[in-house]
């Protein structure tokens, strides 16, 4: 980024704040709920990663899309999914944004552009880039967003993604949340190439670097590449680093981490950072995020309530949502 390159505001670093906290606080909710055996269910933890889909979706509106991956609940959000509504849908309540049918996989609220969440590692790209061609097609300024690991950057989908909306020049960002591990495997032994960033080249489109716990610097690239898409110059690969606090699934133990690694992540948590850099820098004081999180701690009494009085959906729901019409038995 050059000396020219602009900077958020106050509010907007308070915004990225409060979706960073709303990701942390909502993650020790569920892991602590889950644990009590309250709720059942596979879950993700996105904790570390908070400051880059917050960052990012700044800069969008209910009309841009994203399509994330089953680690995305940090995604889903920042992108403003109601809490309510993303905890009935992990609880498989009736009132979850799928009616409680699509579970922490596959979570999709349409209505704030989250369009889509997949299991299959790597499919947030060709979908993005179909809901891409229809804004483009449409006439609409709307971007889509891809999110996705490191390791998905090693399958065909992502070569042939990149390909594809450099030739059409789509509206698409593909954001590349690089924590690490691809699963259970070290960066290292998976990847040939140093930086993900750098196969952006081979494609015809820039490839940007950044430090993804880093609120400014994630700030300024994405805001970059959503502009370059709404002016219709095409994508941009975006490669934020960042390093996931725990094991890919809740349970896993990762011993395959590097213990000293992980301590030292941790002990840069990006969310307290910028929570210190707001008090230091006059943009807050210790009141006013002290007030900001008792509401978001507040807000998610409330969902996990929510969530735990709502009904399951009715047997009649497995034959709704599959086919555009009912068939009769």
């Amino acid at each position: 980024m050059s000396s020219s390159t602009p900077r958020p505001d106050r509010a907007t670093l308070l915004e990225i704040y409060r979706r960073a906290t709303l990701i942390k606080q909502n993650d020790e909710r569920f892991r602590s709920v889950i644990k009590s055996g309250k709720l059942v269910m596979p879950y993700y933890s996105p904790r570390g990663q908070e400051i880059i889909p917050a960052a990012t979706s700044v800069h969008l509106g209910d009309e841009d899309t994203i399509c994330t991956i089953y680690r995305g609940i940090h995604d889903m959000l920042a992108k403003g999914v109601p809490p309510k509504r993303l905890w009935a849908e992990l609880a498989g309540k009736i009132t979850g944004t799928s009616k409680g049918k699509g579970g922490p996989m596959h979570v999709t609220d349409p209505s704030h552009g989250v369009m889509v969440t997949t299991g299959i590692v790597g499919s947030s790209m060709p979908i993005a880039n179909g809901l891409a061609l229809a804004a483009q097609v449409r006439g609409s300024k709307a971007v889509s967003i891809a999110y996705f690991g490191d390791g998905a950057s090693n399958i065909g989908a992502f070569h042939e993604s990149l390909n594809l909306a450099s030739v059409w020049k789509l509206p698409v960002v593909f954001v590349c949340q690089n924590n690490g591990y691809g699963e259970h495997t070290k960066y290292e032994l998976s990847t040939a190439v140093a930086r993900i960033a750098d196969r952006a080249a081979a494609y015809s489109m820039p490839g940007l670097h950044v430090d993804g716990n880093d609120p400014v610097a994630m700030w300024q690239a994405a805001g970059e590449a959503i502009a370059r898409a709404r002016a219709g110059q095409g994508p941009t690969l975006v490669e934020a680093m960042t390093f996931r606090f725990h094991g890919h699934i809740f349970g896993d133990a990762d011993a395959y981490m590097d213990k000293a690694e992980k301590a030292a992540a941790m002990a840069r948590d990006p969310v307290p950072a910028l929570r210190a850099r707001l008090i230091a820098e006059g943009a807050a004081t210790e009141g006013d995020l002290a007030a900001m999180e008792a509401a978001i701690d507040k807000e998610i009494d409330e969902a996990l309530q929510f969530a735990l009085d709502s009904a399951y959906p009715d047997v009649a729901e497995l034959r709704r949502d599959v086919y555009a019409e009912e068939i009769q038995a």
